[in-house]
């Protein structure tokens, strides 16, 4: 089964119909005798009861194909787009204004402009072009005669009477004839001159083939004897040699501020002496731990030693201080302790 059809197209559509869907449009071609059948089943099987349009398509060789466009609308939009074909020799279909009354305003526009007959249609009188209008306008064998009299409209080619220079033989449009076979001037223009014939190479010979590369250049392009073209050394973002860049624009002058702080003058600055660095002091001796019995004296630093014999006092005649005798230990100013005797006890 092809798109939503029930069953196959040949037993809905009669023997020779094949079905195709394509953009959710089903397309089921049936041979001419067939045709009434097909609307018939598309109408009662399919229940296609909304007719939308019939025409025809001229196809050169083959003949006039005839498209008839039905829809069902219950259970949503469902399109089917039935064809037939009829030669050019007997362009004749049976009417469907039996099955579908707005049929009858299509078919008159298709007799009129392909020359279709619909046997059994109530009137096929013209319906857009006068009475007295000859031929069939959507044919591909129908003449424009009005383009025999009157040029293309548009830019004039190269060549063409503007400029009096040769004329080249144009293509002609399908539908237009060659002016000197039909119209005003048939047999009264000069047939087109002929065209050179082309050379052709003798039988058995053929042309020498390129020898030479791409990269190598034309023949012309020769190079002296010993010597190889310079190599590109610059880079494709670089651009060419002679692509040099612009100079650079120049900086901007600073505009003056009078009033900010790097304006104003700036009085030189003098740089004092280096004051001479004092000399390091001895760092005193690490004091003896004491003897037993001994407690030494918190917080208090070592005194300086006596300078030995031979050694000049410090500066400014000024002696080392004594030595202050630690706690416990005898000297001039020793005190007795509780107990002991002495003067005037």
């Amino acid at each position: 089964m092809t798109g939503w059809l029930p069953r196959e197209a040949a037993e809905i559509f009669g023997e020779g119909a094949v079905a195709q869907e394509a953009y959710d449009l089903l397309t089921v071609d049936v041979p001419p005798g067939e045709w009434i059948a097909a609307l018939t089943a598309a109408r009662d099987t399919l229940g296609c009861t909304y007719f939308d349009w019939l025409s025809a398509v001229d196809e050169p060789g083959t003949g006039f194909r005839v498209c008839a466009h039905v829809v069902a609308l219950d259970g949503g939009v469902r399109r089917l787009l039935l064809r037939t074909t009829v030669p050019h020799e007997a362009a004749a279909l049976p009417t469907a204004t039996g099955l579908y009354a707005g049929a009858a305003w299509h078919e008159r526009e298709t007799h009129e402009m392909f020359g279709v007959d619909f046997p059994g249609h109530p009137g096929l009188a013209p319906l857009l072009l006068p009475e007295e209008f000859e031929g069939h306008p959507l044919r591909k064998d129908f003449v424009l005669a009005a383009r025999v009299a009157k040029a293309w409209p548009g830019a004039k080619e190269p060549g063409e009477s503007h400029d009096g220079g040769p004329k080249r033989r144009q293509m002609q449009p399908p539908g237009v004839p060659d002016p000197n076979d039909w119209g005003p001037q048939k047999g009264q223009l000069p047939p087109p001159p002929a065209r050179p014939p082309r050379k052709t190479a003798p039988p058995g010979e053929r042309p020498p083939r390129r020898t030479r590369t791409a990269t190598e250049g034309s023949a012309s392009q020769t190079a002296a004897p010993g010597e190889r073209p310079p190599r590109r050394t610059r880079s494709a973002s670089e651009g060419s040699a002679s692509q040099t860049p612009p100079p650079a624009p120049a900086a901007p002058p600073r505009k003056r501020v009078p009033d900010a702080p790097w304006e104003q003058p700036q009085e030189p600055q003098t740089e004092p002496a280096a004051a001479e660095d004092p000399a390091p002091a001895e760092k005193p001796a690490a004091s003896e731990s004491p003897a037993a019995g001994e407690s030494p004296a918190a917080g208090k630093a070592a005194p300086p030693t006596e300078p030995a014999a031979g050694e000049e006092p410090a500066a400014g005649g000024e002696s080392a201080p004594a030595h202050k005798p630690a706690a416990g230990e005898g000297g001039p100013a020793h005190k007795p302790a509780v107990g002991e005797g002495g003067e005037g006890a």
